[in-house]
C-alpha cells in the first residue's frame, strides 16, 4: 500500500472505531456503568493490515473523536484513558503473541494474556486511579456503597474477564470472514 492510502485506511479504521464505541451496551447486570463495544475491531484490524504504531494511531484517532464528540462527561473523561490503556494492553499482546504466526494457538494465547493483562490493569487503575477520583470529584464512593474490594472482586474482574472472551471471539469471527482480503493487502 502507498503512504496516501495506508493513512486513508487508519483514518477510515479510526472513524468506523469511534462510531463502533458509540454503540455499548452493559453486560453484567445491575452495572449500567461498565459497558462493552466493539471498537476494538478496527483496531485490531489494523494491527494485521499494518503494525502495531498503525494500531494505536487507530485506538488515539478513535478517542480523540470520542473526547471531541462524545466524551461522556466526568465519568466519561475518567473511563476513556483507562479504556486506552486497556485497550492498548490487549492490541499488544495480539501483536506480540499471534500477529507475525497467525496461528489458532498463538491466536488463543494472546486472547488470554490479552484479557488478563487488561483485567489486572484495570484492578490496578480503579484502586488507584478511578475509585479515588469518583469519590473525589463525582462525590461517589465505592467503598461506602459496596465496598472497594467487593467492586474489584464483583464486578471488575467479570467485566474484564468476560470483555476479553467477547473481543477474542468478536475477532476471531471478523477475522475468519475478512480474512482473505486482510491477506491481499496487509504488509
Amino acid at each position: 500500500m502507498n503512504k496516501t492510502r495506508t493513512m486513508t485506511t487508519i483514518a477510515v479504521l479510526g472513524a468506523l472505531s469511534f462510531v463502533l464505541m458509540l454503540v455499548n451496551f452493559p453486560i453484567l447486570p445491575g452495572v449500567d456503568f461498565l459497558k462493552l463495544d466493539f471498537s476494538i475491531i478496527p483496531i485490531l484490524i489494523g494491527l494485521v493490515l499494518f503494525d502495531l504504531k498503525s494500531a494505536y494511531t487507530i485506538l488515539m484517532l478513535r478517542s480523540v473523536l470520542k473526547l471531541i464528540f462524545d466524551n461522556g462527561g466526568p465519568g466519561g473523561i475518567v473511563g476513556l484513558p483507562m479504556n486506552i490503556l486497556a485497550i492498548g494492553v490487549f492490541v499488544t499482546a495480539f501483536a506480540l503473541i499471534w500477529k507475525d504466526r497467525k496461528k489458532t494457538s498463538q491466536y488463543i494465547w494472546a486472547s488470554i494474556a490479552g484479557t488478563v493483562g487488561m483485567t489486572l490493569l484495570m484492578l490496578l487503575l480503579n484502586y488507584v486511579y478511578a475509585i479515588p477520583l469518583y469519590a473525589k470529584f463525582a462525590k461517589f464512593d465505592i467503598e461506602q456503597f459496596i465496598g472497594v474490594g467487593k467492586y474489584l472482586v464483583s464486578m471488575v474482574i467479570p467485566f474484564n474477564v468476560l470483555e476479553g472472551i467477547i473481543f477474542s471471539l468478536a475477532f476471531a469471527l471478523v477475522y475468519a470472514a475478512i480474512r482473505p482480503i486482510l491477506q491481499k493487502n496487509s504488509h
